[in-house]
C-alpha cells in the first residue's frame, strides 16, 4: 500500500494554497498538489518547494477543467507510479489537515475501501449548505441502495486508485462540481466498500482569506442533472444492487470512526 496525499487547487490564493500544503506535508511524507489552471498567481506559490520537499510534487494544468479533471490527472499520475491510494483533500482550507493521520490509519486497516469524511460543521458554516447538501446525500444513498455513503459532497475522502479510475471511465462527466458525489455513487456500484469517518469542517471567513468556487444556482443545477442521469443507471443495476443489499450491503457498515 502506498498512499499519496492529493490536493486540487483553483484561484485559492497563493497564501492558503502555501499553508494547506505545508500542513499535509507535517502530517504525511507524500503530498502532491495539482494546479487546475489557476489566474490568480497562485500557480506559483510552490516555486522550488520540490527542491525543499522531497515527497511534493507540483502538477500545473494549463488551463481550468475542474475540480474532477484535476483529481484524474493525479489518479493517472499516481496510478503510473504504482500509488494505491489517494487522500484528496482541498486546498481551501476547510479540511483538516490533523486529520490526514486518522484516514491514512484507517486506509490500512481497510485497504479494500472507499474512506469518505463525513462533515463536522462549525457554528460558523452556512445552514443553506449545511440543509441542502441532505437532499444529495438523500439521493445518493437511494441510487446505491443504502450502500452506505454518509455524505456525498465532503471532499476529503481516501480512493482506492484503481476503483477510483474505474469510476471515471465509466462516465464522461463528475469533472466539476457533479465529481465528488457522483464518483462516490460510481465506486459504490463497483461494490466497494465504505468507511465514514467524522472530520471537523471549518468554513474560512474572507478576512481569514476564505474563499469559495460554489455557485449556487450553476452548481445546483450540475447536480440535478448529475442525479437525473444517476438514476438512470441506478435502474440499470437494479437486479445487481438488490443482490447485494440480499446479501448483507456494504461489508464495513460496522465500523464506527470516533470523531
Amino acid at each position: 500500500m502506498r498512499l499519496v496525499v492529493l490536493i486540487p487547487s483553483y484561484n485559492t490564493g497563493s497564501a492558503l494554497l502555501q499553508s494547506t500544503v505545508r500542513a499535509a506535508l507535517g502530517r504525511h511524507p507524500e503530498v502532491w498538489v495539482v494546479i487546475d489552471g489557476s489566474t490568480d498567481g497562485s500557480s506559483d506559490a510552490l516555486d522550488g518547494w520540490e527542491r525543499d520537499y522531497s515527497g511534493l510534487k507540483v502538477f500545473k494544468l494549463p488551463k481550468n477543467a475542474g475540480k474532477g479533471s484535476a483529481i484524474l490527472h493525479g489518479a493517472k499520475c499516481a496510478d503510473a507510479e504504482g500509488v494505491t491510494h489517494l487522500l484528496a483533500m482541498d486546498a481551501d482550507g476547510q479540511h483538516p489537515a490533523d486529520r490526514i493521520e486518522k484516514f491514512v490509519q484507517v486506509s490500512c486497516e481497510h485497504p479494500e475501501a472507499m474512506l469518505l469524511g463525513c462533515p463536522v460543521f462549525g457554528p460558523e458554516a452556512p445552514q443553506l449548505r449545511v440543509q441542502g447538501r441532505k437532499i444529495s446525500n438523500a439521493w445518493s444513498n437511494l441510487e446505491t441502495l443504502g450502500w452506505g455513503i454518509g455524505d456525498s459532497l465532503f471532499g476529503m475522502r481516501v480512493y482506492p486508485v484503481k476503483a477510483l479510475l474505474r469510476a471515471f471511465q465509466s462516465t464522461l462527466f463528475a469533472r466539476r462540481f457533479d465529481f465528488d458525489t457522483e464518483i462516490a455513487v460510481r465506486i459504490a456500484w463497483q461494490g466497494v466498500p465504505i468507511v465514514n469517518v467524522p472530520t471537523a469542517v471549518k468554513y474560512l471567513s474572507k478576512d481569514e482569506g476564505g474563499v469559495s468556487q460554489f455557485r449556487y444556482f450553476r452548481d445546483n443545477t450540475l447536480l440535478t442533472w448529475m442525479h437525473a442521469r444517476l438514476l438512470i443507471g441506478f435502474f440499470l443495476r437494479l437486479p445487481v444492487l438488490s443482490w447485494r443489499l440480499v446479501r448483507g450491503g456494504n461489508p464495513l457498515k460496522h465500523v464506527k470512526i470516533r470523531s
